[in-house]
Formats: structure tokens, C-alpha cells, sequence
């Protein structure tokens, strides 16, 4: 059985995560004193009928957030939802109705968009990426390279796109880098020392620069090897050379990869490809709020 064979489910953020960082959110936002603008301007007995849209085709992601940062300001305040995050809107798409008082409504609109805008952006990229190589075995991948305070929800917004996680955090996989390589000297008994350390539930990759270093290091048989900034020709090598020293490694290449670069990648057999252009650089996908003040 392979991974496309398995079930497939969405992808959930937990409430806790969503509502913690949608009030830090918001109290950044309001400040010291509120949204004087709104204070200023609408009547407090105002109602709001709101649509969000999209501007632009993309991949939706964020939804859980921009409910959130509604309901937090205002737990009366109606939000439907219309799309689900992980679909794929076109421009002029309704994806929420809200109805509330309008001066909570307008207070929690930039946070909502916030959210919804740049985690659609890292979905919307995902998914690009993933298109590009649906004809090979190939899984695209983000990296540490996310926005600090944000790597959660950058994260999900991958999976919505069709994306796999790479790990979280320092803690709960093992990535030995040249550096660590630098300090140690030997690179398989860096993987036997890391192994003895962590125990058998933790995976360990091992990133190498060349065949050579690939050889030395097979034979202490670590779960994955990343291939760094191999062109198509050494990663072919590569993957031949892991299929022949030990089969049951994973191979992921990585560095330098790009929309036009990806699909050349994975046609080497290669099993992950990371790239962290996903996460730090996918352009904002536009939505907007709409609002008809009654």
C-alpha cells in the first residue's frame, strides 16, 4: 500500500492554538485604547451584514483563525462559513457570511484578513508546487523556515495545499546538518550517537553534500537522507546508490528548488523535495471584507 492509497483526512488546528494566538493578535492590534477610528465613527447600536471574498484563484486557509478573531471580539457575532479551508476559490467567491454589531465587526476585520490572506498565500503555493510534480511519487515539503510565533498555522496552511509537514521544531526529529558533521568528523558515527541518544521513535536524517559523503554514511542506515542542492544527474546517483546500500532509507533533496526546477527533481525518485519558499516568501492571496452598514 502506498501513501496515495490511504484515507486522506483535512487537516484540524486545534482551538486552544487558534484562540491564544488570535487574542494576542487582536491586543496588538486594539491596543491601548481600542479601534478609535470605529469608536469615533459608528453608532454603537450599528449592525453589520459582511461578506469575506476572494479577490484572486487560490487555495482557502484560515478559516478557523478569522472565526476566531470574530467571536473573540464578540462572542454573539454570526460567522458562516462557506468554504472550507483546503478548497479552491476563485475570484468573487463568497467564503464567509458575518452578521454583528458593526463596531465589533470592523475592530476584528484586519486580523481575520491577516490570517486568511497569508495562510491562503502558503496553501495557494503549496498547491502549485504539489501540481507540478502529480505524475511522479514525489511529496512536496516545508522546512523550519517560517515566520516566528506562526509556524503552527504556516504549517497547516501547507497541508491545506496538498503539502506535507516536514519536522516542527529542534525536538522532535533529528536533522544532522554539516555543522554537526563539522564538530563530530565522522558523519556515521554522528548517526550512531544521535541514535543511542534518542531512542527508537525518533526519525534521523542525515543531510550530505556529495556521493561520497552519501556512501560513508548509508551503511549506518539513517532514515532519510536530504540531498543538498544536487542537481537532477547526482540526485539520479544518489537515489541508485541509496537503492543499492540500503533500500529503506527515504531520500529528500532540497535547496535551490522552484516552480520551474520542481518537476525535474521528482523525476529523479526522489521521495520528499523541502523547500522553504512555501512558507517565507508565497505571496498574500487577496481577500476582502465587504460591509453594508443597517
Amino acid at each position: 500500500m502506498t501513501d496515495t492509497d490511504l484515507q486522506s483526512y483535512k487537516p484540524e488546528l486545534p482551538s486552544v492554538m487558534v484562540d491564544d494566538a488570535v487574542r494576542a493578535a487582536l491586543r496588538e492590534d486594539l491596543g491601548r485604547a481600542g479601534d478609535i477610528t470605529t469608536l469615533a465613527t459608528i453608532p454603537p447600536d450599528a449592525m453589520a451584514n459582511v461578506i469575506i471574498a476572494s479577490r484572486e484563484e487560490g487555495v482557502l486557509s484560515g478559516m478557523p483563525l478569522a472565526r476566531a478573531a470574530f467571536r473573540a471580539i464578540n462572542p454573539d457575532i454570526q460567522f458562516e462559513t462557506l468554504i472550507d479551508d483546503g478548497d479552491t476559490i476563485a475570484p468573487g467567491d463568497v467564503v464567509a457570511r458575518i452578521k454583528g454589531r458593526a463596531r465589533d465587526v470592523l475592530s476584528a476585520e484586519r486580523v481575520a484578513l491577516n490570517y486568511l490572506g497569508h495562510m491562503s498565500g502558503i496553501a495557494t503555493a503549496t498547491a502549485q508546487f504539489a501540481a507540478k510534480i502529480t505524475h511522479t511519487n514525489a511529496r512536496v515539503c516545508c522546512t523550519r523556515k517560517t515566520t516566528p510565533g506562526l509556524r503552527a498555522f504556516e504549517k497547516y496552511a501547507v497541508r491545506c495545499g496538498g503539502g506535507a509537514n516536514h519536522r516542527f521544531g529542534l525536538d522532535d526529529a533529528v536533522l544532522i546538518k554539516d555543522n554537526h558533521i563539522g564538530v563530530v568528523g565522522d558523519i556515521a558515527r554522528t548517526v550512531e550517537t544521535a541514535r543511542a541518544y534518542v531512542g527508537h521513535l525518533v526519525k534521523i536524517e542525515v543531510e550530505v553534500d556529495t556521493l561520497e559523503q552519501l556512501a560513508s554514511v548509508l551503511p549506518a542506515k539513517p532514515d532519510v537522507v536530504l540531498l543538498d542542492n544536487m542537481d537532477a544527474a547526482t540526485l539520479r546517483k544518489a537515489i541508485a546508490l541509496v537503492k543499492k546500500l540500503n533500500p529503506s532509507t527515504k531520500t529528500e533533496a532540497s535547496g535551490g528548488i522552484k516552480l520551474d526546477t520542481i518537476a525535474e527533481k521528482a523525476e529523479t525518485g526522489v521521495d520528499y523535495i523541502s523547500t522553504g519558499w512555501i512558507t517565507h516568501s508565497a505571496p498574500v492571496l487577496d481577500l476582502g471584507l465587504d460591509t453594508s452598514i443597517v
